[in-house]
This record gives structure tokens, sequence and C-alpha cells, in this order.
């Protein structure tokens, strides 16, 4: 009876430090650009929350997008909630809206900073940057008493003049994880606009590690840069970085189109991790 007694007490033990497992996507939404023509929002929308629906991830960080797209994508999707400013410090422009399931995911802390030399600064711009950039992140606990992490999802400039401002971002963003607790997790997500073989992608790397590459299982182009055409030749510029004990057990790059229209003229990409 004491032998049984102590194996049940091990096991209350050791059931909360059993692995999790999380299903990540990053997912460049695209705008509700008046001039996308047959790719209008309108006539997208559903498709791109379906993608969300079958492939279920956990948490998406988005990027470039709108208010009314969030509120449209948990209203079509309420397993979902979703938070974040828009890069102007308000809600009238583009978000890094971060989306969680909240019947599994806890958010216990969360925040925005900008990509400048000012990063408290709401709306703030450095280095010539036509318009702010910035990050929204969060600490998430898995149910209650689970494992913490955090995410953080961002959206680098995206002109080609921007390549030394892509990489000061890289900076200030490193700076900021950096300060981070190093037994705490965490998962990058984000449209970088910066090939793997550009400065900021080695900074990014030489402290965390691309999920891309590191997954035992790929599945799909690596190009994720497809203008609405499908095409799968384009440069990997939507990445899922991760940091800590977390394994990468699977990275997809999703090519999903419907009568020839695909939800974003951007690839989602799905990370499946293990919280070890």
């Amino acid at each position: 009876m004491k032998k049984l007694s102590c194996a049940i007490l091990l096991l209350v033990f050791v059931l909360p430090l059993s692995a999790q497992t999380l299903r990540v996507m990053t997912f460049n939404v695209r705008y509700p650009s008046p001039g996308d023509g047959p790719n209008l929002w309108e006539l997208r929308r559903d498709l791109l929350v379906s993608v969300i629906r079958d492939k279920d991830p956990d948490l998406v960080g988005t990027q470039e997008l709108f208010q009314l797209q969030g509120d449209y994508i948990v209203d079509k999707a309420p397993a979902y909630t979703w938070f974040g400013l828009s890069r102007r410090g308000n809600h009238e422009d583009e978000h890094m809206g971060l989306f969680y399931k909240k019947d599994k995911l806890r958010l216990v802390e969360s925040g925005n900073f900008w990509l400048s030399e000012t990063p408290e600064k709401p709306g703030s711009m450095s280095w010539n940057v036509n318009l702010p950039r910035m990050v929204t992140w969060g600490l998430f606990e898995v149910g209650t008493g689970g494992r913490r992490f955090y995410l953080f999802n961002t959206h680098f400039p995206h002109r080609r003049e921007d390549a030394e401002a892509r990489l000061h971002c890289a900076e200030v963003l490193m700076q900021r994880i950096g300060r981070l607790p190093k037994d705490v997790p965490l998962i990058l997500t984000g449209d970088f606009n910066s090939a793997p073989d550009t400065p900021p992608y080695k900074l990014l790397a030489g402290e965390l590690k691309d999920a891309r590459l590191t997954a035992a299982r790929r599945i799909g182009p690596d190009g994720t840069n497809s203008g609405f055409r499908g095409s799968t030749e384009g440069v990997r510029i939507d990445w899922i970085f991760y940091r800590g004990a977390v394994k990468a057990l699977e990275s997809e790059t999703i090519v999903r189109s419907q009568d020839g229209r695909y939800p974003s003229d951007h690839f989602p990409v799905l990370t499946v991790l293990e919280l070890q």
C-alpha cells in the first residue's frame, strides 16, 4: 500500500511536467485593400478562415491585420480570441494581432513595443522607414498551472531601401528577447521581408532556432511570398523561430486555393512545437 501511494504521488508530480504540443501559425493576412480586385478581403475571407479552422493552430501571429478582419475571424472561428494594438498605437491601422485558443491557453501578460530608437513610443519610426513597425507579444500558460511561454509577433519594413532598417529592427527585437528569463521558452513569428541569407536572419538565427530547418518533418514549398498567384518560387520571408526547451516536430507551408483564389498574398506557415 505504501508503494502504491508513492507511485501515485510520483505521477502527480510527473504529469504536469509532461511535454505539451503547440500548433503555431504565422500568417500575413493582407490588409483589406480596395485595389485588390478579385482578391478583395470580402472575396477571400471565408477561405482564410477555413484554412485556420482546418489547420487548427493553437496560436496565430498575424501581420497586416485590420480590426475588422480580426473581428471577422473570431466571429467565424469562435474558439479563438485576439489582441493587439495597431502600429499607430490605436485600432485604426494594421495590427500584429495575436490569436489564441481561449480554452487551451491563458494569457498571463501582454504588450507592444515599436521597432525604433524609442520602442515605448507608439507609432515611432527610425532609420528612414515609411511606416511604423512593431512587436505584439504575450506570455501564455498552457491550461491552469501548466507550462508558460512567450510569443512575439512582428512585421519588418518591406521596401528594398529598408535593408539597413531591417537589421536595426532585428537588433531591437533581440535586445528585448535578451531581457526575457532564459528558462521560459520563446516563440517568434513574423513576416521579416528578408531572405534567409541576409543580416537580419543571421542575427536572429545566431540566438534562436529556425523551425523550418530543425523540424523533423517539412511539408510544402520553402517560398512564402506568393503574390496571390500561388507561386512557390518566392522567397521564404515568413519565419517561426524558437528558443528554450522546445522541439520542432513539423513545419508546413500551406498552399491552399479555391477557384483560383488564395487566402492571402502570403502562404501561411504552421509549425508543430513540443514544449519539453
